[in-house]
């Protein structure tokens, strides 16, 4: 991400959007210990099979796995334990609709510093059929081939 704007990217779930639609994306800040932030700035981070859950309108998030600190000591924690997002009861409340709903889930897409503070970019998605997958998969390779030619024709 640009330093203009006081972002930086630490982990991206890029296969979120190959498996899901994403309909809408929500900010949020995460709860962590000392040894897990120093970790997260060397970019030790992976959103592979992480999910939101929400219980007793509180969210968190399972599956991140964030490497122990290699300097760190007895305060490391264990790196797949669940963390807590810090989001309104107005938003918790409006998701748990939502997620109700057959067919969407949250996910996490990406994990940034924004300002000293590490953000979490969860969506609410709905989950692609393999039909949907392929014609997602044709039309980028379509994309691809048009601006190839499209370049090849500007020379």
């Amino acid at each position: 991400m640009a330093a203009k704007t006081g972002t930086k990217l630490i982990s991206n779930n890029k296969k979120a959007y190959h498996d899901y639609f994403i309909e809408e994306t929500y900010e949020c800040g995460i709860e962590l210990f000392g040894t897990e932030v120093k970790s997260l700035r060397q970019g030790h981070c992976s959103l592979n099979e992480a999910f939101v859950r929400i219980q007793n309108e509180e969210a968190f998030v399972n599956g991140m796995h964030i490497s122990p600190y290699e300097k760190g000591n007895i305060f490391n924690k264990d790196p797949l334990r669940v963390k807590k997002l810090l989001m309104h009861k107005k938003e918790i409340r409006r998701l748990v609709g939502k997620v109700t709903e057959k067919g969407f889930t949250l996910i996490p897409l990406q994990v940034y510093f924004k300002g000293g503070r590490v953000k979490v970019e969860i969506a609410l998605a709905k989950g692609k059929k393999l039909y949907d997958k392929r014609d997602s998969i044709a039309k980028k390779d379509a994309d691809r081939e048009m601006e190839r030619s499209f370049r090849e024709r500007n020379r």
